[in-house]
């Protein structure tokens, strides 16, 4: 256990703050259409059989249901999802597509007795749903190759902490040294310790270490997507590349936008983001005309983009960093793609901060915080927090508010998982939690204008 951190932390200032190459792969031919309610069907047999499932076959199990959701038009899904009695094992999967697709539920998520919200005699919940718990443990890599990364999402946690004037739970944070052993000792200490709930680990490998240990004996929300969804009564949040990807795709779809050409970086999160793209963006109906994986400096394109235009792209999804964007943006343009829905991922900000080099983003349409595009009650302002904060600077800044969300989620997890299309107003956007325990997160929107960042009306 590592206390040293919750100390040395600048109290009173938080206190004042918070009053060039490509390659490209053709999409072949779409697979043919089944119907809405063959594909129900189909979903439904394989939901009753997912329970039994373990390991990677429950993961290739919930993909496949996925993927026969995803062709189901809203109506329909919503209609269908309405119609599963109480308990039906497909119940989960349905609810989660329409959270995905920023659709009600038409009924909560049936959870049963999975959570546990009585421990250590924690008392009742305020009028408006706030009810942390008593000995709260933070599990964060604050030695290791992952320190740099805790740092704004632990200081974004306290700030939403000694932003509140109820009653706090006694905070402790361990440090799990960015490890799968650190973190599974830094769980069994904190429940030793006598927590009743536990935020973190960071980690995908370190959130995967705890899961493994099957049912918990004190829940969590852990602050990554495991390879396998949260033990019953768990909770998982994440920033994860492949969130992006499904909610540029769905962004898209909304808007009509059936042809899309791909542009993704070479690296893992442009990877990542690309693929969960394509799934979802022909799972629902659309059509990738093309994928390209480009280098940070990517080169001459004109040829492959060309090509792409002349066959109906009518968007483009750019998984790529600024930098990157920055030089993609002009040869677009002259393939005639620049007036095209051009949609990037939150890594768009990425080596950005000069208007006169980032005017060549202008009109490019990315997720990003709330609390960045137009703040959030509660919390200063981000341009005031990083005048104080270097923890709340820059990219920073969004683990800041990944953070300060850990902590709402934390005190409003109850109220999210009883409730009926609950939602939280959070720094990083509207947050929901899925019938899995996963917090589904409906970001802001933002663009460049004139190489300034500024939100997307109507774009949350």
């Amino acid at each position: 256990m590592d206390k040293r951190f919750g100390r040395i932390f600048p109290l009173l200032l938080l206190a004042a703050l918070v009053a060039g190459c490509a390659t490209s792969q053709v999409s072949g031919p779409s697979t043919p259409a089944v119907s809405a309610s063959g594909a129900l069907r189909e979903a439904a047999a394989l939901a009753r059989n997912d329970a039994a499932l373990v390991g990677q076959a429950k993961a290739d199990n919930a993909r496949k249901i996925e993927r026969l959701l995803a062709g189901i038009d809203n109506a329909t899904l919503a209609r269908d999802a309405a119609a599963l009695p109480a308990g039906d094992p497909l119940y989960p999967f349905a609810g989660r597509a329409l959270l995905n697709r920023g659709l009600p539920l038409p009924r909560p998520f049936d959870r049963g007795a999975q959570w546990r919200f009585d421990l250590n005699g924690r008392p009742a919940a305020e009028r408006d749903g706030y009810r942390p718990p008593v000995k709260l443990a933070v599990l964060l890599p604050l030695s290791g190759q992952l320190a740099t990364a805790s740092a704004p999402v632990r200081d974004g946690l306290l700030a939403g902490y000694y932003g509140e004037s109820r009653r706090r739970p006694e905070i402790n944070f361990y440090d799990t040294a960015g490890t799968a052993g650190g973190a599974a000792t830094a769980y069994a200490a904190a429940v030793a310790a006598g927590a009743d709930f536990v935020v973190g680990p960071l980690g995908r490998d370190e959130v995967n270490a705890v899961f493994r240990q099957g049912e918990l004996p004190v829940p969590m929300l852990a602050l990554n997507r495991g390879t396998s969804a949260p033990p019953p009564g768990n909770a998982g949040f994440s920033l994860a590349p492949e969130d992006d990807g499904i909610i540029a795709a769905e962004y898209l779809l909304g808007r009509e936008r059936r042809n899309a050409l791909v542009i993704s970086g070479n690296d893992d999160n442009g990877a990542r983001a690309a693929s969960t793209f394509r799934e979802r963006f022909i799972g629902r109906g659309g059509n990738v005309i093309e994928t390209l994986s480009v280098a940070d400096a990517p080169g001459d394109l004109s040829g492959l983009l060309a090509s792409a235009s002349q066959r109906g792209v009518d968007a483009v999804f750019l998984a790529v960093k600024g930098s990157t964007a920055r030089a993609l943006a002009p040869q677009l343009a002259l393939a005639g793609l620049g007036g095209k829905s051009r949609v990037g991922t939150s890594q768009l900000i990425s080596g950005t901060g000069k208007p006169e080099q980032d005017a060549a983003l202008d009109g490019i349409v990315y997720p990003t915080e709330v609390w960045t595009a137009r703040g959030l009650a509660g919390l200063p302002s981000a341009s005031v927090a990083a005048a104080s904060l270097p923890t709340a600077r820059g990219p920073a800044a969004r683990l800041f508010a990944f953070g300060h969300d850990a902590w709402l989620l934390t005190a409003y997890l109850e109220k999210l998982a009883t409730g009926d299309n609950v939602q939280l107003k959070g720094a990083t956007g509207a947050l929901a939690l899925d019938g899995f325990g996963n917090v589904i997160r409906t970001p802001a929107w933002a663009t460049f204008n004139n190489g300034h960042p500024v939100p997307v009306a109507g774009g949350d």
